[in-house]
């Protein structure tokens, strides 16, 4: 007996945005002219010790705690936890010349200091962190595999200089415009020169978990702000 033909559906393009905040998840369904065809929210639980900007994992993938109670679910740092303001002093009392293009000082809720923070206080979880993400980047992680970081989180909150970065676009080595973008003297003078090893892997890199097909185009991954801009602007 024939099996049965399957029946065929109309396909269109569809795009999905997602956005992850302090207390909640949004995704929205949009056709190509923008209009939205549904969306959805899910809350997220926040820690009492302010564990969502900064996700820590092993080399498999595995969350690390960044919290003094050893719960490994408590792997991201949220961008209000202030409890890297002394790392943010001593940050800010060098001289550093990557300073100037932070407004002549770091935010406590920037990157450095918070790492600086896990590095000071929690040892263990340093020693076999083997990538530091901002969310927006971990999120088009976990939908390609791929861990290439975008400029616009990297230049925003982890001091990555993008105009030297840009002055290199006709490299051929991509890990040569990375080092371009790095102020490395910055990274030894704060304690955090072991980021430097390995060009940078565990914050930078210039197995599909959402059931995409191969191929899906996923988007550069904005900061708030700045996808605001581009919403404005659009």
């Amino acid at each position: 007996m024939a099996a049965a033909a399957v029946p065929a559906f109309p396909t269109c393009s569809v795009l999905l945005g997602i956005d992850v905040g302090t207390g909640s998840a949004y995704a929205g369904l949009f056709d190509e002219d923008g209009k939205l065809l549904g969306s959805a929210s899910s809350p997220i639980q926040i820690w009492k010790d302010g564990d969502c900007i900064e996700v820590a994992m092993d080399a498999n993938g595995s969350p690390i705690t960044v919290s003094l109670s050893g719960d490994s679910r408590r792997n991201i740092i949220a961008w209000m936890d202030h409890r890297a303001v002394k790392q943010a002093e001593k940050i800010n009392s060098s001289s550093s010349p990557v300073l100037q293009y932070c407004g002549g000082s770091l935010s406590l809720e920037m990157q450095p200091p918070k790492l600086l923070w896990v590095k000071e206080n929690l040892q263990e979880s340093w020693t076999v962190a083997f990538r530091w993400m901002d969310l927006s980047d971990w999120q088009a992680y976990r939908a390609t595999g791929d861990d290439t970081r975008s400029l616009c989180t990297t230049v925003c909150k982890w001091t990555y200089l993008g105009h030297a970065h840009m002055q290199q676009v006709s490299e051929k080595d991509s890990r040569n415009m990375e080092a371009c973008g790095w102020d490395d003297d910055f990274w030894e003078e704060i304690g955090l020169g072991d980021l430097i090893d390995g060009h940078h892997i565990k914050i930078v890199l210039l197995s599909l978990e959402l059931g995409l097909r191969a191929g899906t185009p996923i988007g550069t991954s904005l900061i708030d702000a700045h996808a605001g801009g581009v919403g404005v602007i659009v």
